[in-house]
């Protein structure tokens, strides 16, 4: 043997047959990383955003910079609100928080309230779309209940609790029950008949039926109204927690307003954006996953 090493080849697997012969295998060539088609996909998807973004701040700058403007420019608002954009982990005292943990607060009510209008509207939705009857008599009261505001039920769920914080993860029930109901029963009304008949000859009892044909079929409208719902208790835990207190970003809201802090409020309303739009983007990639790309985007 030399001491020079010598490069050995990995041979390639051959495939013999019963008769003997001998069969190569083609080896498969190793997939590369298209970087360009990653860049474009990128370009395609984060550049127009940041671009109508940019665009927007500077519109805004050069209306807000005005002699007797009312609001804060953008300026104006990093120079104020420093501390909330720069650092939104602080943690100075029950009432002296960043707005990351006053936003942790506030999705903690919204994972209660949403959670359970999402296991009670699809059990609801699955009544209502099975039973003609169940339909007849239930679906007019829902249409309207549906239709009263959030803060409409405050008063009420604070009579019923005489608590703030169970009063709004109710009101985010009563909110955001709605299009699950509505969207699980569209979705069950229209499970193709092939399906129940399948059903029938397996001999599947309710709760057979409803775990593997109802809910798989009628997954697609399910995340619909998840969706939908999940924006909505969003909307309804801002709205309640500026009237019940707390330490939630609604109630930093309300108390900046009082305190005539608007850059607060800005960066906030940032914060409220932002929040919304990853809830949004986690229920519909769940539901991605789940219906296997065929719900709704």
């Amino acid at each position: 043997m030399t001491a020079t090493a010598r490069k050995t080849e990995v041979p390639i697997p051959a495939l013999t047959t019963r008769d003997g012969t001998v069969v190569q295998m083609v080896k498969r060539p190793a997939r590369k990383l298209d970087l360009s088609r990653i860049g474009a996909s990128v370009a395609r998807n984060v550049v127009p955003p940041l671009v109508v973004a940019a665009l927007l701040l500077a519109l805004w700058q050069l209306t807000c910079s005005q002699p007797g403007s009312s609001l804060p420019p953008p300026s104006q608002v990093w120079i104020d609100s420093f501390d909330l954009i720069a650092y939104p982990f602080f943690n100075y005292g029950s009432q002296d928080i960043g707005l990351a943990w006053r936003v942790l607060v506030s999705l903690e009510r919204v994972a209660i309230g949403f959670g359970l209008a999402a296991v009670v509207g699809v059990l609801l939705g699955a009544v209502v779309g099975q039973s003609v009857w169940a339909l007849r008599g239930l679906d007019p009261i829902f249409q309207i209940l549906r239709t009263v505001p959030p803060l409409a039920w405050l008063p009420l769920s604070l009579a019923a609790f005489q608590d703030s914080n169970p009063s709004a993860i109710f009101v985010i029930f009563i909110t955001s029950i709605w299009p699950v109901i509505i969207n699980t029963a569209v979705g069950v009304r229209n499970i193709p008949d092939d399906y129940r008949n399948i059903a029938r000859v397996l001999r599947l009892n309710p709760l057979e039926f409803f775990v593997r044909i109802m809910v798989p079929a009628a997954a697609p409208y399910i995340f619909t109204g998840l969706r939908i719902g999940v924006g909505l208790s969003w909307l309804a835990i801002v709205a309640a927690e500026m009237l019940t207190g707390g330490v939630g970003i609604g109630f930093f809201i309300w108390d900046a307003w009082n305190s005539s802090r608007l850059s607060d409020i800005i960066v906030a309303l940032a914060y409220i954006g932002v929040t919304g739009f990853v809830l949004d983007k986690l229920v519909a990639l769940l539901g991605g996953v789940v219906t296997r790309g065929t719900a709704a985007n």
